[in-house]
């Protein structure tokens, strides 16, 4: 599995590359803050969202620490999805959040 550092997330983001970036975190998490550019799709959801996330455009997973967003893409590269782990999540992500 991809991995991705929220340092280098950070740089993209500030480089206004296009990126994908989902955050799989419960509501009441998100609500204390998350990346601006991310959508929110709970992990519990993901199957019956999965007409949400583009197959072939890479996307970065983001949730606490890491986990379950690694548990997300695990789910998801079984099913062909080009997917990226953000490694530390939110707990080491220090850029803006809303």
């Amino acid at each position: 599995m991809k991995t991705i550092t929220p340092k280098e997330v950070e740089q993209l983001l500030k480089d206004k590359k296009p990126i994908s970036l989902i955050d799989v975190r419960e509501d009441d998490e998100v609500a204390q803050g998350k990346i601006p550019q991310a959508k929110h799709i709970r992990l519990s959801e993901i199957p019956e969202r999965l007409d949400e996330i583009e197959k072939d455009k890479e996307t970065i997973f983001v949730c606490r620490s890491g986990g379950r967003s690694g548990r997300a893409c695990e789910y998801l590269q079984a099913l062909g999805y080009n997917v990226v782990n953000m490694e530390g999540g939110m707990l080491d992500w220090e850029g803006e959040t809303e």
